[in-house]
């Protein structure tokens, strides 16, 4: 089975990041391959893994970790084939935990496929582009379909400490079907590399 992180790439109290990415989890679970038995999508929380600025006394390509917080994150990691990133614009940029958590490690993203949801007045893209440069660098396949929230039009808010509720307009949820299409797809075409690494 093809096992797909959706990765809540923010950490702050109250984040709109957690709404999108339960809507994205809903959808998921709709997925023809998921339904038929052959992917699988999971919720992963930045938050819930308690990382503190990168602290690991050498370079992650050396993947020699001192540290239980980065052993925890890197089996977690290292656990599925492929990701969904849930991440707001913070400053034309992605959100500071979501790069420190990237950068803890490196063989555990290698040879795996990413998509990306984004949120924000401007739909996040500008975060997407700093984090698909990232991601190359990681060795990870960007896939070309990406979904873009608006706070304006994607969102019913009330107050604007709260996250609000989602409300995706209908061209999102094809758009996010076919994310997971090209995901879970580039995802096992990945797989002979990710097993000829582990036999190396």
């Amino acid at each position: 089975m093809t096992r797909i992180a959706i990765i809540i790439g923010s950490t702050r109290p109250r984040r709109r990041s957690a709404v999108v990415a339960r809507w994205v989890a809903d959808v998921a679970a709709r997925h023809p391959a998921v339904t038929a038995g052959e992917a699988s999508f999971e919720l992963v929380d930045l938050a819930a893994y308690g990382l503190p600025v990168l602290d690991e006394p050498l370079p992650a390509l050396f993947g020699d970790y001192r540290n239980e917080h980065t052993a925890a994150w890197a089996e977690t990691v290292a656990s599925f084939d492929g990701f969904v990133f849930v991440t707001p614009e913070y400053n034309h940029s992605v959100p500071a935990a979501l790069k420190n958590a990237v950068d803890f490690l490196y063989a555990e993203w290698n040879n795996k496929a990413a998509g990306f949801v984004s949120h924000g007045v401007h739909g996040g893209t500008r975060a997407v582009e700093h984090l698909r440069l990232v991601m190359t660098e990681l060795q990870v396949a960007n896939v070309r379909t990406q979904v873009a929230l608006s706070a304006y039009t994607d969102f019913e808010l009330t107050d604007p400490a709260e996250p609000g509720v989602i409300a995706p307009g209908p061209h999102q949820e094809p758009t996010l079907m076919e994310l997971f299409d090209e995901v879970i797809a580039w995802s096992r075409a990945l797989r002979p590399l990710r097993d000829a690494a582990v036999a190396a």
